[in-house]
């Protein structure tokens, strides 16, 4: 069925079972401990207000029959067995689809693409030519592609999924972290417990975002076991219920009791469907972390653990409901009551851990949904750093962390109790899902290539089981659900102002470029003394000559000898392989000694610190320059042209036997094996700075040329290196709406103001850098 997800399912299955089971302990402790923590609050956010808990049992019953059905259709049957598959080369969650979608149809956001782009190893669209693609597919296609109004609300769509992601990020850790608090209220009097539990719960949620920048690989290994430990708690706890106190319960998981719940309580059922919509809470996180597992992994470790464990827990809780009616107050309803006296306090304290951890990884994700979004140009830079070398997505975002802290803090403080907490987290978790299974149904016409038929009923039955649910959450408005929508709708207008004015300002940039006439008219030394060392020119071009390049060539007196236009682009592949990265050309003729070099990045890639980055980009230059390969790029205008001259080269690492760098004082183990291979040294002349040598292979041989230009190559990288980046002053045209202005002169200027420079983006050090000023007229 699923074209894309085959090299990851074949890959799957090489694995061998130890591997596989490990993974799948593993995702335990990562995936499943938001989801796993639900037990704690769904019971006691239905029956706060909508329902009462009777003798008769009916509201006990249904809300069980829901919980279970909801729990069958919507993670087990939804997710494990159909979006499980919509993998993107391995990587899930909410850009994973939409990045599926860019590249079978041509709705990218990216400005930047290039054709060369398509030519990479994860681009591949096995059977996007299939002569079985239906023809409603191929008219959807060409809809989405000819119509931009379709290419935005596609966008907005996804944006409004990784809005909500991030608010559950809010909301999540503040309604876990307070419901595992809660189990003192059965310790304390009543009018104690309320000034215990606030202050408890924040203090935890402080002490949880402030260990963030040390990353989670120091007390990863405790999280598989907290999370089985706690699965083990409350399977076990209900079977003891359901044995003690109502060993028929099991009759409750037939859908007729669902039929009787909504028939005596009407529109109290339906409001109250609102707290059984949080047993899924956290059932995103399967397909979302997919990146770090396997999709076998995933799905054993859901069927044969966490599914049965939830539902022992559940059919528990109203095993020991159903025979205790005289509720005393409110808060009597909740998870604790049902856990035997002499277990209380062992259970709070697993509690609290398993909330912690379901905590973190809510708070990874939403820090690697950003990564993503900026990455795609749909939000401002921001500081990323990586708190592990060996775990691939362990990052830490310090402006995120605090944002996210605050507001967990201010909504803990303010809701002070877990229903409204619940029906502004029930809200965010599925807009979540409606926004998956939309895009899920695009996937499975345009990528999967199925039926219509096929889509349409996916959307129909899930859709109207989520529009269910969403209904009964929004009608919670007042009542805490406004606080995903007003967080989401303030994420939103943030990454739509931030891409849009970043889309103006390349189509400036397209716009306004020289002509390479005009470059090719000042001759090889392009008008001015050209100096001993590497110019890198930072632009968001992959054709053509920048506009910022003539105020450097009108306003310095000297320039570098070694020029290199540098554009590092990311493109809607999850991961870019090494020897796929660089893609290198001439511009104007050789003597010039005018490079472009484009850098490609997936959005989930880490980019390399500033001394490996460097090693790589000038490696790649002499490797293309020692092969044969650089072609001239920009002798006209026209921009396929250009793309179809470029040359791929990999990074250095991935060239076994091209060409090495080194220092004089590098280690020889270094270069091993090259009795085939020969220095390329730079003149002997006496400096402070270490000497610069390449070592070539003999074969096959080079062109003098080649030698000279590699020769100049190699002085210029040991004279040293500048970046000269652009710093641009964005404005609205004169006559531009009055929207526009509002957008770009206050909105755009702020963000950019407030964001992450391009140096940084870069890795550049500041000793090595120069800004020039520019103004943009979008």
């Amino acid at each position: 069925m699923d074209p894309e997800g085959g090299v990851h399912a074949n890959h799957a299955k090489k694995e061998s079972w130890r591997a596989v089971l490990t993974l799948a302990y593993q995702s335990l402790g990562v995936v499943y401990g938001d989801l796993s923590t639900s037990p704690l609050y769904v019971y006691k956010s239905t029956f706060a207000e909508d329902i009462q808990h009777s003798e008769t049992n009916e509201e006990i019953y249904g809300v069980l029959s829901f919980v279970f059905w909801t729990l069958t259709l919507v993670p087990l049957l939804k997710y494990v067995f159909i979006v499980l598959k919509a993998d993107d080369n391995g990587e899930g969650g909410t850009f994973a689809l939409y990045s599926l979608l860019c590249r079978h149809a041509r709705v990218n956001s990216l400005p930047n693409c290039q054709s060369a782009d398509e030519e990479l190893s994860e681009y591949k669209k096995d059977g996007a030519g299939s002569t079985e693609t239906p023809n409603f597919g191929s008219r959807l296609k060409s809809a989405l592609e000819k119509h931009r109004v379709l290419q935005r609300f596609l966008l907005v769509l996804a944006l409004i999924g990784t809005c909500m992601v991030i608010g559950d990020g809010v909301l999540t850790p503040a309604i876990s972290v307070f419901s595992a608090v809660s189990g003192l209220e059965l310790s304390m009097e009543k009018e104690h417990h309320k000034y215990v539990e606030v202050p408890a719960a924040c203090i935890i949620l402080i002490g949880l975002f402030a260990l963030q920048h040390y990353g989670t690989h120091r007390v990863g290994f405790l999280f598989a076991p907290v999370v089985v430990t706690w699965l083990f708690c409350i399977s076990a706890i209900g079977l003891y219920n359901i044995f003690h106190w109502n060993p028929h319960v099991y009759r409750a998981l037939s859908p007729y009791y669902m039929y009787t719940f909504l028939k005596k309580t009407q529109r109290g059922g339906w409001m109250s469907l609102g707290g059984i919509l949080l047993c899924i809470t956290g059932s995103e996180a399967m397909f979302a972390d997919l990146g770090h597992f396997s999709q076998l992994s995933i799905k054993i470790a859901f069927t044969s653990v966490v599914y049965p464990s939830l539902i022992l827990a559940y059919m528990g809780q109203a095993a020991y409901l159903s025979q205790h009616h005289l509720i005393e107050s409110d808060y009597r309803i909740g998870f604790y009551v049902s856990v035997p006296e002499k277990l209380r306090w062992p259970v709070l304290v697993i509690a609290i851990l398993a909330a912690v951890v379901g905590s973190q990884a809510i708070i990874t994700g939403t820090f690697s949904i950003i990564k993503q979004c900026s990455a795609l140009g749909c939000f401002p830079r921001v500081k990323i750093v990586h708190t592990s070398s060996k775990i691939h997505g362990q990052i830490y975002i310090p402006e995120i962390n605090w944002i996210l802290m605050l507001l967990c803090l201010a909504v803990t403080i303010g809701f002070r109790d877990t229903n409204r907490l619940g029906n502004a987290s029930g809200l965010a978790v599925i807009t979540v899902m409606l926004v998956t299974t939309c895009l899920m149904s695009l996937v499975i016409v345009l990528c999967w290539h199925q039926s219509v038929f096929f889509a349409i009923g996916f959307i129909f039955f899930f859709g109207t089981i989520e529009a269910l649910y969403f209904s009964a959450s929004l009608i919670k408005f007042l009542e805490g659900a406004w606080v995903p929508i007003a967080l989401a709708f303030i994420f939103l207008i943030v990454m739509y102002v931030w891409h849009y004015g970043t889309l103006k300002k390349y189509e400036f940039d397209v716009q306004n470029k020289i002509s390479i006439n005009w470059l090719l008219s000042l001759g090889p030394s392009l008008g001015i003394v050209r100096v001993r060392g590497i110019g890198i020119i930072h632009t968001e071009l992959v054709s053509g000559i920048p506009a910022i390049f003539s105020h450097f060539v009108t306003n310095l007196p000297a320039f570098h000898q070694v020029l290199v236009f540098l554009c590092i682009k990311s493109v809607p592949v999850p991961h870019v392989r090494p020897e796929e990265r660089f893609l290198v050309g001439h511009i104007g003729p050789r003597e010039f000694r005018l490079y472009r070099c484009i850098v490609r990045y997936g959005y989930r890639d880490v980019h390399k610190d500033d001394l490996d980055f460097e090693k790589d980009l000038v490696c790649s230059v002499a490797e293309s320059i020692r092969s044969g390969k650089v072609e001239i790029n920009g002798v006209d205008d026209n921009s396929e042209k250009d793309e179809e001259k470029m040359t791929v080269v990999g990074s250095s690492s991935t060239h076994p036997e091209g060409i090495k760098m080194c220092d004089d004082d590098a280690d020889n183990a270094q270069v091993a094996g090259t009795s085939e291979l020969k220095e390329i040294q730079s003149p002997t002349v006496v400096r402070p700075r270490k000497r610069v040598r390449f070592i070539v292979p003999e074969s096959p041989k080079i062109d003098r040329g080649a030698r000279e230009e590699l020769q100049e190559l190699m002085e210029a990288r040991e004279a040293g290196i500048a970046y000269i980046l652009g710093h641009s002053y964005v404005k609205a045209k004169p006559g531009s709406s009055m929207v526009k202005k509002l957008v770009i002169n206050y909105g755009y200027d702020f963000l950019r103001r407030n964001s992450r420079g391009p140096s940084y983006a870069l890795c550049v050090p500041h000793a090595s850098t120069l800004e020039v000023g520019m103004n943009y007229l979008v």
